[in-house]
């Protein structure tokens, strides 16, 4: 519910601006029809968080929205990773938006099970989960990094009224990197995800809000929260997926709030 409501508000967000996610969706200004691309981003986003949260559009949406966070880590982020494949910067940004994509695999795994004829069978049932999770774990790593090479920028995010706040920066930076290597390694995962989402939902709370208390105006505010938010709600959807053992074709309680029920 917390991923659904979030993309449904960024693109609430493109609605109201005519615009793109910013950094985080760096779509370039001399694009031919952006401001109607955005519209459209923005109209996808709401209809597919909408989507999300009702069991006869669950599918359907799922299906859109990975096609579509794909389409942004792609063609958006990957380009850079790969022209400037040395600044660290880069697969920081990567890095936000894989985990996004790591949360929408998980639900389109979900809600597809694992049909025999299925021409998507890696990326459904237990094998898409197991894609997702491993793609998560890799995420993790470089935005924990980003903690290390840009030390400076992140004690900058820590509230002045926190005391040892270069302490503070190196900590979650190392807590990132624990969690992707957690999830990756196997060694406790639902805990380590459950702890990555807290821990960005901590940062959320910290950073952004006062941000959009202070400016609640700013779409850059707004924007930093919601995919702030994001990244916290798909590591959670994340540390859902290893919730149970039950078969591929059916639904862990904790992430369908018994309102959905097995695909």
């Amino acid at each position: 519910m917390f991923f659904a409501l979030r993309r449904l508000g960024l693109g609430v967000l493109s609605l109201v601006y005519g615009d793109f996610a910013l950094q985080w969706q760096p779509v370039p200004a001399s694009l031919p029809g952006r401001t109607i691309l955005a519209y459209v981003s923005g109209a996808v986003m709401v209809l597919c968080g909408a989507g999300l949260l009702s069991r006869r559009t669950a599918s359907l949406s799922s299906s859109v929205l990975l096609v579509y966070t794909l389409i942004w880590l792609l063609l958006l982020k990957l380009p850079h990773v790969v022209m400037a494949p040395l600044q660290e910067f880069n697969w920081l940004g990567f890095g936000e938006i894989a985990m996004i994509v790591a949360g929408s695999l998980v639900l389109f795994a979900l809600d597809h099970g694992q049909p025999d004829s299925s021409t998507l069978k890696l990326a459904t049932g237990e094998s898409g989960m197991r894609i997702a999770r491993f793609l998560f774990g890799l995420a993790v790593i470089p935005v924990g990094l980003s903690h290390f090479v840009y030390a400076k920028e992140t004690i900058g995010f820590v509230p002045a009224w926190i005391p040892f706040r270069p302490a503070w920066a190196y900590l979650t930076g190392a807590g990132h990197i624990a969690a992707g290597l957690a999830v990756l390694f196997g060694i406790v995962p639902r805990l380590a995800a459950l702890l990555e989402a807290a821990m960005i939902g901590v940062f959320t709370a910290l950073v952004w809000v006062p941000l959009v208390v202070k400016g609640p105006t700013s779409q850059l505010n707004w924007t930093g929260l919601l995919i702030s938010w994001t990244i916290a709600a798909a590591a959670w959807v994340i540390a859902g997926s290893f919730s149970n053992k039950q078969s591929s074709s059916q639904v862990p309680d904790d992430l369908r709030g018994g309102a959905r029920g097995p695909s």
